[in-house]
């Protein structure tokens, strides 16, 4: 609960200068100075100040201080407070703030909550996490994660060794500000604070408390706290301290994605999982809204993209397979963490190629992004946006085999084929029919949709033996993120996409990739393969090329300019010379007609005609690629892994995803201007 009221505690006012005689809580009230007296008041010090503070303010070894009340300080005013939760990782803990509004949410809650039976949940991170108040626990919602500590936080405290302040648990910050009011009332500093765990807390002055610990045992002699350790830098309230607290999200989603990883548990090079990776793809998200679109922010158009996390690996590692144990029961003992390390990565490409677990991803993918849809739908009722699907590497190949293998409400329909009351006119008994109609539900939708992808498409060497679930909504776009889309399907005999094909559910497609990502493939020439056809370059977010790819654009176009004078000219000078009187030209010979034809060919070559891409992205581009950074540049197979794992921090790849939903909301795109 939150602590009560100041003065509710007046024995603790007897532990500040413990051991020092003349301080009477009871005279507390009646010895307070009038602010409009401009008296002198002599303080008696009576020794009352330990040696460690005459060590600390030699100057206040007199008997007698003289105040003029007409510097007395500002009445004391209560410290705000601000809510903080905890994260470990790797044997360290850190304390990071909430936003303002959750921080303010969770502080009424506190106060409301006083007194009641039951718990109050708080909904805080864009509704991500509950709070609950009393437990002082903080909970994810849609992923599996151990609950963290929440605490209300007043004062903090840090190290020489510290690299940020921490907070005080709230009934040491409670103390300490009983401590400091009666200090700041009294206007009398230069107090110690002795804690029963060992703790010592010098009051200075209301700019400099200080923290000293003991080392174990002290003898009789180490009265001092000079003589402890070294001092902690004490300050009250989170404004006093350097820490950006974070400006919150809006309360409105515009759009939802649902994001599924690749091969491994971990997705970046920091060995970080899909959890904490989409969490920095949503941050760059919401800073690049604010700066791209701000202006659809200020009148309302514009809320959040939320962006979830969907987790396969887990299921199919976990103890329902069993597969990590058979797999362990065979793998050699030497090179133990390469092997452990290809276990749990690379065997995932062999698993999705087996039709006994790639039932099991399959599944577990479908499954899951139902799941996360429901939830969503149940916590954010007034939502009535779109969805959209993103794959990373083995991700994408997933999410590309489940949407060729959903169904339309037109084949939903001619799907059932076969009734119960058929079967029972036939007198087939109750059990084999429920038999039969369970067959033909598993079965046959998707070997009916196989047959209909014949017919439409080659895209029919998919996994046919696999049962595909259905989603419960259709995406409106799928993005695919270093891609190995096009190896798979030209590896499983498709050699051509046909133009007309789409996906059943999902009308638009974008293959994005990293020019250095050796698991990317393109997919454009599968579709239009007599065409050579570079792939659109993504903008950089800033809204210019980086500067060695401007470079090259710019010799590459000196070139293509000088080669244009050279056949512009040649051209020029051969209509010049046709244009001359019949009599004084010589005859027309058939090299001199190829001459003309060869430059008519190379002039209506530099101008690139229109280029129908087919329905799999309504006719528009599907390959898009990323600017490389100029240190990449100098080496690309030194960045390659990089270059795979580059996506989920990539501000450009982030800027197209909003940049194709809010066009489609008809919200338009804004360049900010560079200072």
């Amino acid at each position: 609960m939150c602590p009560d009221p100041l003065f509710h505690n007046w024995p603790l006012c007897c532990l500040i200068g413990r051991g020092q005689t003349g301080f009477r809580p009871s005279s507390f009230l009646t010895s307070l100075p009038s602010q409009h007296s401009s008296r002198l008041l002599f303080k008696e010090t009576m020794n009352q100040v330990s040696p460690a503070v005459d060590e600390a303010s030699p100057s206040s070894t007199s008997s007698f201080e003289m105040l003029d009340m007409n510097s007395v300080p500002a009445p004391y005013q209560e410290v705000q407070p601000h809510w903080f939760f905890c994260r470990r990782a790797d044997d360290s803990t850190s304390w990071l703030p909430f936003s303002r509004g959750d921080s303010d949410r969770l502080e009424n809650a506190c106060n409301s909550v006083q007194g009641q039976e039951g718990d109050l949940v708080v909904a805080v991170d864009g509704e991500r996490y509950d709070v609950h108040v009393k437990e002082r626990k903080r909970y994810a919602v849609y992923w599996e994660q151990a609950p963290t500590e929440v605490r209300r936080c007043t004062w903090f405290y840090k190290g020489d060794k510290d690299t940020r302040f921490m907070p005080y648990p709230e009934d040491f910050s409670q103390r300490l500000e009983e401590a400091y009011m009666i200090a700041v009332t009294l206007d009398e500093w230069k107090r110690k604070l002795d804690f029963p765990t060992g703790e010592t807390v010098m009051l200075h002055n209301p700019k400099l408390i200080m923290q000293y610990q003991p080392i174990g045992l002290q003898d009789e002699w180490a009265t001092s706290p000079s003589e402890q350790t070294r001092p902690r830098t004490v300050k009250r309230g989170v404004e006093s301290i350097s820490v950006e607290i974070p400006d919150g999200e809006p309360e409105k989603v515009d759009h939802l994605v649902f994001m599924v990883h690749g091969i491994g548990p971990a997705c970046d090079l920091r060995f970080r999982s899909i959890i904490q990776c989409v969490n920095d793809f949503r941050s760059a998200s919401l800073s690049l809204l604010a700066s791209h679109y701000k202006r659809g922010q200020q009148d309302g158009q514009v809320g959040r993209v939320e962006f979830l996390p969907v987790n396969w690996h887990s299921a199919l590692h976990g103890d329902a397979t069993g597969v990590d144990e058979d797999i362990q029961r065979i793998t050699l003992p030497s090179i133990s963490r390469l092997r452990h390390f290809t276990n749990d990565t690379l065997l995932d490409l062999f698993f999705y190629n087996s039709p006994t677990y790639c039932q099991t991803i399959v599944d577990t993918v479908a499954s899951e992004i139902n799941r996360l849809h429901s939830l969503f739908k149940r916590r954010h009722p007034e939502f009535h946006g779109t969805f959209s699907v993103v794959g990373h590497s083995l991700g994408s190949l997933i999410l590309f085999d489940l949407l060729t293998n959903q169904r339309n409400e037109s084949e939903t329909r001619e799907g059932a084929l076969c009734h119960d009351s058929d079967l029972k006119e036939l007198g087939i008994p109750l059990g084999p029919r429920k038999k039969i109609l369970n067959y033909f539900r598993r079965r046959m939708p998707s070997k009916i949709h196989v047959f209909n992808m014949v017919c439409s498409s080659p895209i029919s060497l998919l996994q046919v033996s696999i049962n595909y679930p259905q989603l419960a909504f259709h995406p409106q776009t799928f993005f695919a993120f270093g891609s190995p889309i096009g190896m798979f399907l030209t590896v499983r005999g498709l050699k051509h996409i046909d133009p007309n094909y789409s996906f059943p559910t999902c009308k638009s497609f974008y293959n994005i990739y990293h020019p250095y990502d050796p698991v990317a493939y393109r997919i454009e020439p599968m579709i239009v393969s007599d065409v050579d056809l570079e792939p659109m370059l993504i903008p950089h977010h800033k809204g210019r090329k980086r500067m060695h790819l401007e470079l090259k654009d710019s010799l590459t176009r000196m070139g293509m300019d000088l080669k244009n004078n050279v056949l512009g000219s040649l051209r020029t000078a051969w209509q010049s010379f046709a244009r001359m009187p019949v009599a004084a030209l010589p005859p027309v010979e058939e090299g001199e007609n190829s001459i003309e034809k060869n430059l008519q060919e190379q002039m209506e070559q530099l101008e690139q005609p229109e280029i129908k891409m087919g329905m799999l992205n309504e006719g528009r581009r599907i390959d898009y690629v990323l600017q490389e950074k100029p240190i990449e540049s100098f080496n690309e197979y030194l960045f390659a892994i990089q270059s795979h794992l580059c996506y989920w921090e990539s501000e450009d790849t982030a800027l197209l995803l909003l940049k194709e939903i809010y066009d489609k909301l008809g919200v338009p795109f804004e360049q900010p201007q560079q200072s």
